[in-house]
């Protein structure tokens, strides 16, 4: 399905993780036009070089860019702390908006001071995202857990619905990271740094029980794509906008996933870039 004018909204990510920023999306801006691209066929970024990641977002960001598209949401945290400042700056015209681990939101709402921070391992040992928990430490104390294998589950259980192997990831990182709860030097508010991890939100908190807050960014990305295109966004009489769903690798995960969190039924294309 294709896109109207060449006014969509680009997205995309190492697999089916950023469905949970297009849901956040569409749900702030329903009349507009997305294409996403998950780029399953090299992925996991979140354990993967740099280099790796880099290359690849700029070969994705140079086809959205060629499908005239108004703005681009790197919906990967791994990919925006290792490459968004590089494609800022080769592509100055476009509003690229990245994502990042929402520590500012956490801080505000956490009571004990204590916050868990589960990402991959490149998020949590890039610069930028080192750079932003510097700018948030006074007085809260971040419990930073890389969560090896845990996106890569999450992938498997949209197109098997097993979530077995997700829950005992879920689990394990858990239990590594130390007390939760709403006592004094327990965490009481959990950063999901991936965006494939609110896809699991269902075992979070089962896990985790009520009184522990979870917290993502897909509302925070949408208000911030919405802001940087006040002229372009369609009008409020036009019709629903429509999805384009393309992905480098098997397109049935892709396809399960976007029916299963989105509700979408769109056909998913092979992508050779």
């Amino acid at each position: 399905m294709s896109e109207r004018g060449g006014q969509s909204i680009g997205v995309f990510d190492s697999g089916i993780g950023g469905l949970s920023v297009l849901k956040a999306l569409r749900a702030d801006m329903p009349r507009e036009d997305f294409i996403y691209i998950a780029d399953s066929g090299h992925a996991p970024y979140g354990e993967r070089t740099e280099a790796h990641v880099l290359a690849r977002s700029r070969a994705i960001v140079q086809y959205l860019v060629g499908r005239n598209v108004k703005a681009l949401v790197m919906a990967c945290n791994t990919a925006t702390a290792a490459a968004i400042h590089w494609l800022r700056a080769e592509h100055p015209g476009l509003a690229l908006i990245g994502v990042e681990p929402a520590l500012k939101p956490a801080v505000a709402l956490s009571n004990t001071g204590r916050i868990g921070v589960f990402a991959t391992r490149s998020t949590l040992c890039s610069a930028k995202f080192q750079a932003l928990l510097a700018s948030q430490s006074a007085n809260t104390t971040f419990v930073l857990q890389p969560c090896d294998g845990l996106a890569h589950a999450i992938e498997r259980s949209a197109q098997t619905g097993d979530t077995a192997e997700t829950i005992a990831l879920c689990a394990r990182y858990i239990s590594a990271a130390g007390l939760f709860g709403t006592e004094n030097g327990q965490i009481d508010t959990l950063v999901l740094g991936c965006t494939h991890y609110p896809l699991a939100s269902d075992q979070w908190r089962a896990l985790l029980g009520p009184g522990v807050r979870l917290i993502d960014n897909g509302e925070a990305v949408a208000r911030q794509t919405r802001r940087r295109l006040p002229a372009f966004l369609r009008a409020a009489n036009a019709p629903p906008g429509r999805v384009s769903l393309f992905t480098t690798g098997d397109p049935q995960p892709l396809q399960s996933a976007a029916r299963r969190w989105l509700n979408l039924s769109a056909p998913v294309d092979l992508l050779f870039i």
